[in-house]
């Protein structure tokens, strides 16, 4: 059950051209101002790390769409170089999308803000929210500065947002009761209106080293040799690193079954193992969504994760049964779950069929630009 070196490389090369062409265009997009005729001009204030631009680059990717529905050009400028006072090539938007570091401080949002709004007079502001948990931490401090508030997985009861967890975030309160650890009770505040102005938008379905595998050929459900893929770091805070050791240990009861394991594998080598395997199991992280989600559907291989029947995403690949197999958080039907999977071939085609066509068909379609109408009207 050996991999190929040379299908390693040709990963490897897949990945450098689809970051390439990231790159590419958004250096495209942060060299020109807009054109005098442009009917709605949105301009994106990003992060160029892989999970904002993740967020980002679909912007790009489907700007012919988002030109034909509503007229706009899209261009971008990098967030510091905003913070730090720099020209900007684009000014005098309609829109204006801005992320954040995860903790930036109240000088220096307030700072971009007036900086985006006196280069932009008149323009929708919203706030582009990359970060992993479901939490709305910021929206008492956004709520007076933004029109719009685009995040990429929420509660899907939004009558838990407002209450008090133990920790920050859902995962935080579930884990620390489990474990026993003990947390600071943290209540974030959902002030009036602020759900009128939250857009879901996708999460890693539109990252640049995914879009592109998702929108071609669905892989052969053929020659894979490992049961399950289960490769994921351990180590973090106490209650991450007491779900993740739990995850971890759940394989050693299938230890009879070929699985991967471990940590440390680059992510060409990664991409070729997991579609080498029937099973791709993607533990919580510190928040829900995970890469592995995704990677998984991508590469052929039934996702298996705990339940996310709490959770709205864009597109949605957490189907029970029909788009992923969902599990318990304690993990306790773990073993039964795989191996009932690794014998029955049919329901396996049939769940990693239905999750790429789902996120497929998506892609394809103008779908995400039609998700971000509340831009332009």
């Amino acid at each position: 059950m050996s991999i190929s070196a040379a299908e390693v490389l040709l990963n490897r090369l897949r990945i450098f051209a689809r970051k390439r062409r990231a790159e590419t265009l958004r250096a495209k997009a942060m060299g020109r101002p807009f054109s005098a005729g442009a009917k709605e001009r949105l301009l994106l204030v990003t992060q160029p790390e892989r999970i904002p631009q993740s967020q980002v680059f679909p912007f790009h990717h489907y700007a012919a769409d988002l030109e034909r529905l509503y007229g706009a050009e899209v261009r971008e400028a990098d967030l510091w170089d905003v913070l730090a006072g720099k020209p900007q090539v684009a000014k005098a938007a309609s829109v204006v999308l801005f992320q954040t570091p995860f903790d930036i401080a109240d000088a220096d949002l307030f700072r971009l803000i007036e900086r985006l709004k006196a280069e932009n007079p008149g323009a929708k502001i919203g706030c582009l929210d990359w970060f992993a948990p479901t939490d709305l931490r910021n929206a008492a401090r956004m709520n007076p500065l933004v029109d719009l508030y685009i995040k990429k997985h929420v509660l899907r009861d939004r009558a838990q947002y407002g209450k008090p967890t133990r920790g920050d975030t859902n995962l935080t309160d579930a884990y620390n009761r489990r474990f026993g650890f003990e947390e600071p009770e943290q209540c974030f505040e959902i002030p009036a209106g602020f759900m009128e102005k939250l857009l879901i938008g996708p999460s890693f379905a539109t990252a640049p080293g995914i879009l592109p595998a998702l929108t071609g050929s669905r892989p052969p459900v053929t020659d894979r040799p490992f049961d399950l893929h289960g490769r994921f770091a351990v180590g973090g805070t106490p209650w991450y690193q007491a779900m993740r050791a739990e995850a971890e240990d759940a394989l050693t009861h299938i230890a009879d079954l070929a699985v991967l394991k471990g940590e440390g594998v680059p992510l060409p080598r990664f991409m070729v193992e997991m579609r080498r395997s029937k099973i791709g199991f993607s533990p919580f992280g510190y928040g829900e969504v995970c890469w592995r989600d995704y990677e998984s559907v991508m590469a052929g291989a039934v996702l298996l994760k705990p339940d996310m029947s709490h959770l709205e995403t864009n597109p949605d690949i957490f189907v029970p049964w029909e788009t992923y197999v969902p599990l318990k958080w304690d993990l306790s039907d773990f073993d039964e779950t795989v191996r009932a999977l690794v014998a029955d071939e049919p329901t396996r085609e049939r769940i990693a069929r239905q999750a790429f066509e789902v996120v497929h068909d998506w892609l394809l379609s103008d779908k995400f630009a039609r998700v971000m109408k509340p831009l332009f009207e």
